[in-house]
């Protein structure tokens, strides 16, 4: 049996956010514990607004932050194995980001092609430039770019959507087990999105490489995932295949979520959004949805639910979907409330 592809154990990250003596601290991960199997390759969106720890998250599992608590595994070896300056290669080889803005991915001074080389000479993917030159052109063309295209120009001479190519191509020369893309459409014409989106199922399979993919845009991760995470405020609050989280939402959360996502012939009603990130919802000793959720009950303020597992591809961290009797409300007749009676706005 082929091992995790990657595994959450109890994983936390905590942060200062003011002085010393009277700054708040803020979990930005909290506690979260789930795997991600690898018998073959998948795309894992992890979803949620600003502020949910989706991309504290990314930086972890990428190494650029450590984690306050537990740890992450990749194929079964812990990250810190990766620590060791002897072992960095290794981890480059293995696993490679896609950043939000790709116009700041490459220096200005500097022509695109010269980081193509250094990474196909550095991870001793190529011993010489001449093989080098093999390897990037076919990675080129696995996004849709020619080499000639590339060769010799700087990156004021791309457009967004040409450049995010370039960074793809750049993480697949090493032939990476994973590549985590943060954002990677954030920053490109509304029109161009799914072009990089699809790009990824097609790599999936070509290059046998799975992909975290960190977004806020629903309508790609509903296209493209085969898992989902939903985050919010630090929790993973509802985690398992994608289609089952896209035909039976568990958490009145990710029902809010799927219910933003623009739909043809469906009329919005009116514009939901939640407030901005507020520190307080950080400490609570419940639910951090429990504030905006209409189901939410007293057990829901006072105790943090446990994970829930629904069924073996689909778990939830919630009192709804339990023996605990809450009534059933439709998201499509109502709009959900706040802890001060007004109706809550969701913003993604």
């Amino acid at each position: 049996m082929a091992a995790n592809l990657l595994e959450f154990n109890h994983l936390s990250k905590q942060f200062k956010i003011g002085g010393m003596l009277l700054g708040t601290k803020i979990t930005a991960v909290d506690g979260i514990h789930f795997t991600l199997p690898g018998e073959k390759p998948q795309i894992m969106s992890i979803v949620g607004e600003s502020g949910c720890g989706k991309t504290t998250l990314a930086k972890m599992i990428l190494r650029l932050l450590d984690p306050s608590f537990g740890e992450i595994r990749i194929d079964g070896t812990p990250l810190s194995f990766y620590a060791k300056r002897r072992n960095q290669k290794a981890f480059l080889k293995k696993v490679q980001p896609i950043f939000q803005n790709p116009f700041s991915t490459f220096s200005a001074r500097k022509m695109v092609d010269t980081y193509l080389y250094e990474t196909a000479l550095n991870l001793d993917v190529a011993a010489n430039k001449q093989e080098a030159k093999v390897v990037i052109t076919e990675v080129l063309k696995s996004v849709g770019l020619e080499y000639s295209n590339v060769a010799g120009k700087y990156p004021n001479q791309f457009s967004g959507g040409e450049l995010q190519r370039i960074s793809i191509a750049r993480a697949l020369i090493p032939k990476p087990r994973l590549i985590v893309a943060d954002e990677p459409v954030a920053m490109i014409d509304a029109s161009l999105r799914m072009n990089v989106v699809n790009l990824f199922k097609k790599l999936k399979d070509e290059y046998n490489v799975n992909f975290v993919y960190i977004t806020h845009d629903l309508s790609t991760a509903y296209y493209v995932s085969d898992y989902i995470a939903a985050m919010y405020r630090g929790n993973l609050i509802e985690y398992g295949l994608a289609k089952e989280i896209l035909s039976n939402p568990a958490h009145p959360y990710t029902e809010l979520l799927l219910e933003s996502i623009p739909r043809v012939g469906k009329k919005w009603e009116e514009e939901m959004a939640l407030p901005d990130l507020e520190s307080k919802e950080y400490a609570m000793a419940g639910c951090k949805f429990a504030a905006r959720c209409a189901f939410a009950r007293d057990i829901c303020r006072s105790t943090k639910p446990s994970m829930l597992h629904l069924n073996s591809d689909h778990q939830v961290l919630c009192f709804k979907p339990s023996n605990y009797e809450i009534p059933t409300v439709s998201t499509q007749n109502r709009s959900p409330e706040s802890a001060d009676g007004n109706p809550s706005r969701l913003k993604i």
